[in-house]
């Protein structure tokens, strides 16, 4: 009789433990599994994006374009400025101070989508005097200065000192009734030399 009350008021015996077989089975599909394969799922797909991006680019982290060619000593008007603005010719060009430099090598700060880009192929003198960005601060005719403190003058100076330091000087920003300079090969060769 003392068999027959076991199952009344007593615990219920414990599970069966499991064999060391069934707990290494089961363990690939704890949180902890999952977490695991998924961080090895992630860093398959990386290796395989750097490979994809070492074969495109031939081994550089970031692709680059090919670089243009040095351009030609010449003078620009306004509206022949503003075809180099990254939309329309891959080369960026900006004017400051009556100089216009080539800023091709700055792309990501003077390419379409630069903090810069808004001066990409205009005369920056302006924006760059006032530390403004806005398109206010450039012009569509040209823009004499004039009406610039002598302080906001004198930061025009110092950007066109940090740009001829930095960037190649390409030519000057004609005046309405100014005659574009003729460069000879010579000349061009000279300035380069001067800059390197």
């Amino acid at each position: 009789m003392a068999d027959d009350v076991e199952g009344e008021g007593a615990a219920p015996a414990p599970a069966p433990a499991l064999d060391e077989e069934e707990a290494a089975g089961m363990a690939g599909f704890g949180v902890g599994g999952l977490v695991f394969n998924v961080c090895l799922l992630l860093l398959a797909l990386l290796g395989v994006y750097r490979l994809y991006w070492r074969r495109r680019c031939g081994g550089e982290t970031e692709c680059k374009e090919p670089a243009l060619p040095k351009m030609k000593k010449r003078d620009f008007s306004l509206e022949q400025l503003r075809e180099y603005d990254g939309l329309h010719n891959p080369r960026l060009l900006l004017a400051v101070n009556g100089k216009v430099f080539d800023v091709t090598k700055g792309k990501k700060f003077y390419g379409p989508d630069g903090p810069y880009g808004i001066f990409a192929g205009r005369d920056a003198s302006r924006g760059l005097a006032t530390f403004c960005l806005d398109k206010e601060a450039l012009r569509d005719e040209f823009d004499d200065l004039s009406d610039l403190s002598a302080v906001q003058m004198e930061s025009v100076r110092e950007w066109e000192m940090q740009f001829m330091e930095k960037y190649d000087y390409i030519g000057r920003l004609l005046k309405p009734w100014d005659e574009p300079s003729e460069y000879t090969d010579e000349e061009d060769v000279k300035e380069h030399s001067k800059q390197d």
